[in-house]
This record gives C-alpha cells, sequence and structure tokens, in this order.
C-alpha cells in the first residue's frame, strides 16, 4: 500500500507583513514634519523676544535697557532656517545623501539648542548697550534679569534634534519627491507593453520615456 505525502502548499503573501512597517514609516514621517516645522517656527518666533533685562546707570538716574534673542545671539535662528531647509531636502534626495542630510537636521537642531541655552546667561548684549547708551565704554548693565524666551527657543532647537533622529532612523522608509514611488519607499512596478510609440506622436514618445521604454527600440 503506497503513502502518498503530504507537500505544503506555498500560500501566497499577503500585505499585511508589510502593513507594520508602512504605518511606522506614515507614523515617523508625521512626527518628523510636525517636530521639524514646530520646532524650527518657536526657534524663530522665540528668539525675537527679550531675553535679557537690564538697567544702566546715566546721570540723574538709571535707564531700562532690554536684549531679544537676535541682539544675544543670532545663532538659533540661524541655525532653525537650516533646519528648514534639510527637512525640505530629506524628500529630494535618497540612500547615503539622505541620511547626511538627516544628520544635518539633527546638527541644527542641537545647535540651536546650546547656543539657545548658552545665551540665557549671557550679559554682553546689554553691556554694549549701556556703553553705547551712557557713552562710557567701560560701562556695564545693573539689575540683570533673563526671561524664559531663551529656554523657549531651546525646547524648539530641541524639537527640531528629535526630527534629525527621526530620519536618521525611519528616513531610508520615507518617500521621496518622486512620483514614481508609492508611499512605503518602494518603486511602482512598471506598467505592461502596450503598443510601440508612434514617431509621429511626440506624446506617445514622452510617455514612452516616462516609462523608462527606449522608443527607438
Amino acid at each position: 500500500m503506497g503513502y502518498v505525502s503530504a507537500v505544503p502548499v506555498p500560500q501566497p503573501r499577503t500585505r499585511t507583513a508589510a502593513a507594520p512597517g508602512a504605518a511606522a514609516s506614515r507614523r515617523s514621517l508625521a512626527a518628523g514634519l510636525l517636530l521639524g516645522a514646530a520646532g524650527a517656527t518657536v526657534v524663530l518666533l522665540a528668539s525675537g523676544q527679550t531675553w535679557a533685562e537690564g538697567r544702566a546707570s546715566v546721570v540723574g538716574g538709571s535707564l531700562p535697557l532690554t536684549a531679544d534673542g537676535q541682539d544675544v545671539t543670532g545663532l538659533p535662528a540661524a541655525l532653525a532656517v537650516v533646519g528648514l531647509a534639510a527637512l525640505v531636502a530629506v524628500f529630494a534626495v535618497r540612500g547615503g545623501g539622505r541620511l547626511v542630510v538627516a544628520g544635518l537636521l539633527a546638527l541644527s537642531g542641537l545647535g540651536a539648542a546650546l547656543s539657545a541655552g548658552l545665551g540665557a546667561f549671557d550679559s554682553s548684549a546689554l553691556d554694549e548697550k549701556a556703553a553705547r547708551t551712557t557713552g562710557d565704554t567701560s560701562a556695564t548693565v545693573q539689575a540683570l534679569a533673563h526671561t524664559a524666551w531663551p529656554y523657549v527657543t531651546a525646547a524648539g532647537g530641541l524639537l527640531i534634534l528629535l526630527a534629525g533622529l527621526l530620519a536618521l532612523r525611519y528616513g531610508r522608509l520615507w518617500p521621496g519627491m518622486s512620483g514614481r514611488y508609492e508611499r512605503d519607499g518602494t518603486p511602482r512596478p512598471r506598467r505592461a507593453a502596450g503598443r510601440a510609440p508612434d514617431p509621429d506622436r511626440p506624446e506617445d514618445l514622452w510617455k514612452a520615456l516616462d516609462r523608462g521604454e527606449d522608443p527607438t527600440g
């Protein structure tokens, strides 16, 4: 009596296996865009606020002085602009170039946060204003006080840093600007070859080139 061994029949692959990766790609993409844009906005707005206050001694009393973030240091705002440019450029490049741009995004956020944190203890901007106001180059500001805006600026820089870290971790899964890629970053399948392009119809030649075909073959 013969025996027939059961041969396992391979099951067709479903799209459920790729669903978690696609979902992580969409979530990280949304988070990266939100964090990067929000962080740059916070840095740019907070840099224009008053960071330090004090008083300069003048004849007959004292004169109140203030310094905004741009007076103290223009580095956070400049790095926020760099971060915005890098956030857009992440979608314009692929492969190793995307990692480089993502690293630039992270570094711009880190630099903005550190420079803003250092600016929270800076008094040189107000001292310069005191010297100009009084005409005394040795004059310094009195009753120096700092506001919370440098720390808000630093928080914005940290948001940009987080966006850069997300781009470094998940950027390879993000789509690019080319329409030839699906949302999960994989190339779209090419259409089956149809009729040969008519050389007398320029629109057929352009469509063939767009599909990656040789219209002359």
